[in-house]
């Protein structure tokens, strides 16, 4: 990743943010541009305008804890956005050194940890890495996500299922907001793995093939998973409400675990229950009419 275009295209997007009335500044009419300019956002962070110019173009050298914080404070960044200031200051400091510090991201998992997923049996469970590359499931996780194995060539990508293969629209309701969180934490991996470049390769493939990508790109917005819920339409079962819970692991920070469960008693237990009780017959045998016709539908 071009860690300078970054830096640029990140500051001057959250600077857009900041109404000058908001900082204690006039606002008014003759601005070019929304937001706060270069000079307004320098004083408020007690820096020179020359140095913070340098900065959003990707200059960082001399660039202090104590002035990105200061920088952090002023654009009013939550921790997510703080922490992906300090990724890019420091990628653009290191130029085109790789940092010994971080490894490359993980593409296999131990056996131990397999045979773990492979006894969680009435639980979803997949483990992924900040690529969103799919690198184990447990046979639950597997039935939940038939569609996207079915629809890939090669490695599971989570991702690439969401921005490119039109199923991913009718697995999730909730699509729209699923692909702008999907950008989101694609750019959080990009700012950590600048000289990752298979995660390059994988965000201009996106950007590439989809235009819809490219406008969710742009916005710079963060996202990190942690807990929620998230709402799918399975063909074999119909509508589930997930409830999901994000492990990381101690000795690898790279990797999560993504637990799946549904409120008991709920109809989305049902289908999982169901779900589970099925998942030893393929689903391609399955006919969905008649699965529709027995399954919960709502959730």
């Amino acid at each position: 990743m071009d860690n300078r275009s970054e830096m640029r295209e990140f500051l001057a997007s959250r600077r857009a943010k900041i109404r000058p009335e908001d900082a204690g500044l006039p606002g008014g009419g003759g601005r070019r541009v929304p937001g706060l300019r270069r000079e307004e956002l320098a004083a408020l962070a007690g820096v020179s305008v020359s140095w913070y110019t340098r900065l959003e173009r990707g200059d960082a050298v001399g660039a202090s804890d104590a002035v990105l914080d200061a920088i952090a404070r002023t654009l009013r960044l939550d921790e997510i956005e703080r922490r992906h200031l300090f990724h890019l200051t420091r990628g653009v400091s290191r130029g085109t050194v790789k940092s010994p510090r971080r490894r490359a991201q993980v593409s296999a998992i131990g056996s131990t940890l397999q045979l773990v997923l492979d006894q969680m049996t009435e639980l979803p469970a997949i483990v992924q890495n900040e690529r969103a590359d799919i690198l184990a499931m447990n046979t639950l996780g597997k039935a939940l996500y038939a569609g996207l194995i079915e629809g890939s060539v090669g490695r599971w990508n989570h991702a690439r299922y969401i921005h490119l293969d039109p199923a991913s629209r009718i697995f999730y309701p909730e699509w729209e907001e699923l692909a702008s969180s999907s950008a989101a934490m694609l750019h959080v991996a990009a700012g950590k793995n600048p000289y990752d470049s298979e995660l390059s390769n994988l965000i201009g493939e996106l950007a590439t093939q989809s235009e819809d990508f490219r406008v969710r790109w742009a916005t710079h917005n963060l996202h990190e998973h942690s807990t929620g819920t998230k709402k799918v339409h399975h063909a074999a079962v119909g509508d589930m409400t997930l409830l999901y819970e994000t492990f990381a692991f101690p000795g690898d920070s790279a990797l999560s675990m993504f637990v799946y469960t549904a409120e008991p008693g709920s109809p989305s237990a049902d289908a999982l229950r169901l779900l589970a009780a099925w998942q030893a017959t393929p689903l391609s045998e399955i006919d969905p009419g008649t699965a529709r016709d027995t399954a919960p539908t709502t959730a």
